[in-house]
């Protein structure tokens, strides 16, 4: 989705012609200048984790401000900073003991890159250097993290400038490998895993890098079961590290604070963002299991990632207060609960649409997409541009969805990600099946059922 220019109200991620103004958020809804109502059914990009306007938040926020709005993190701690790093801590489980703070999730995925550069530095291994992720996969916008990125249709105007990433295939139940069995596939794909490890050299290896649910570059598409401990042992194998991107899936969106802790399993290195502080302030971290950490610190010092705004005292505030307010009122478990029944919900009142080829994902993180063909799961062409019609004819009746494209390969693929806040009441998210369900039916032409 493109932005829109500075200081304008042009935008054509949805093929708006002018962006209404913003003048107020409420919980689960945000309204313009005109009055107008929308239900944030995808939490923007999948960041506001518990809503706008939490009086509590803001609250916090104002008090650090009064305060003081940032201590430089190379000169000064804080009391904001080192709660809310005992809390990370606490959340993200025992195994970690290091958190490196940045201001975005592109910086999260960038620093956690610079930490495998780092570790194998101080373990004598500088010749690991290569990064291996995989197609259909989005882990950020600047340079180092785009590399990372198997999203073609963002990577186009800088290649020439990236970074040498091997890609293996994404790991997509709904669009499989051809001519593999269903229980032969994460065998495949580990297989695959570790002949490109062999291929590339394994003491040239330094991670491999993949999010647990994928985000935009897929539409919400949940590691297939076993799939995520299958590659780590591969990576343990061959001592390549394992580095998981819970930008968009972690921080509680899938129903635990970890993505991957549904899954079993501990990456070396972690990056998170989004639902960490909720979008009150951008922040995001990189968080370090305990040996990583200690090599690192051991040889060098101190972890050699930083930037001016690292730990920024007023954003640490707001993620204290959020992750706060979210471990009080239950609301990962609420996730856990609800977010079986939404995705139930959603398939079976879009079931009759022929459009409609699949419903997936975990927790709040729901993806759907959309085809031509619903028997052969053949995508509409690009030029369609379907997600951004319903996304747009949504938007105008109230709601937002996140609209993604190009997901099934050559620019072709359409899909919406839903993603409400975690306390919406279940009120809002009826209203949010039922507003995504007209606009599918109002946008799509009909077509007769097939499969």
């Amino acid at each position: 989705m493109r932005e829109a220019s500075s200081g304008g109200s042009k935008a054509v991620g949805f093929g708006i012609e002018a962006l209404p103004r913003i003048v107020r958020g409420e919980g689960s809804y945000l309204f313009d200048e005109r009055g107008r109502r929308y239900l944030d059914g995808s939490g923007g990009p999948a960041a506001f984790s518990i809503g706008h306007g939490q009086r509590e938040v803001n609250a916090a926020i104002a008090a650090q401000l009064e305060r003081v709005a940032c201590g430089y993190r190379y000169l000064f701690t804080s009391d904001a900073l080192e709660q809310l790093t005992a809390l990370v801590l606490r959340l993200a489980g025992e195994d970690f003991e290091h958190v490196v703070y940045t201001s975005s999730g592109s910086e999260a995925v960038e620093s956690a890159m610079k930490i495998a550069l780092q570790y194998f530095d101080a373990c004598g291994a500088p010749e690991r250097r290569h990064f291996i992720a995989r197609e259909r996969s989005y882990h950020g916008n600047t340079l180092g993290a785009l590399s990372l990125s198997g999203f073609a249709e963002r990577r186009r105007p800088f290649e020439g400038s990236l970074l040498d990433v091997s890609f293996v295939s994404a790991a997509n139940d709904y669009r499989p490998p051809a001519g593999i069995a269903p229980a032969d596939r994460i065998d495949h794909w580990a297989a695959e895993l570790d002949a490109r490890i062999r291929a590339i050299g394994p003491e040239r290896v330094a991670a491999f890098v993949f999010e647990p649910v994928v985000g935009a570059a897929g539409g919400a598409v949940p590691a297939p079961p076993g799939y995520a401990a299958a590659v780590a042992a591969v990576c343990r194998r061959h001592g390549v590290l394992v580095i998981a991107d819970e930008v968009m899936c972690g921080a509680g969106r899938c129903g635990t604070w970890r993505a991957l802790a549904a899954d079993g399993v501990v990456p070396d290195v972690m990056a998170v963002a989004k639902g960490l502080a909720g979008g009150y302030i951008p922040l995001g971290a990189t968080l370090l299991r305990r040996e990583i950490g200690a090599r690192i610190l051991a040889s060098h010092g101190a972890f050699m990632t930083g930037h001016t705004y690292s730990g920024h005292t007023a954003a640490c505030a707001a993620a204290l207060a959020v992750q706060r307010l979210i471990e009080r009122d239950g609301l990962i478990g609420r996730v856990r609960e609800r977010g079986p029944r939404l995705l139930a919900t959603l398939r079976e009142q879009l079931e009759p649409l022929a459009a409609v080829g699949d419903v997936r994902g975990r927790g709040y993180l729901i993806g759907i997409e959309l085809v031509r063909d619903r028997a052969t799961k053949t995508p509409f062409e690009p030029q369609r541009a379907v997600a951004q019609a319903v996304a747009r004819h949504a938007f105008e009746h109230g709601l937002i969805v996140y609209p993604c494209s190009g997901n099934a390969g050559e620019g072709r693929g359409d899909t919406l990600i839903v993603a409400p806040p975690y306390n919406a009441s279940d009120a809002e998210l009826e209203e949010l099946v039922d507003k995504l369900s007209a606009s599918l039916a109002a946008t799509l032409a009909p077509s007769p059922r097939r499969g």
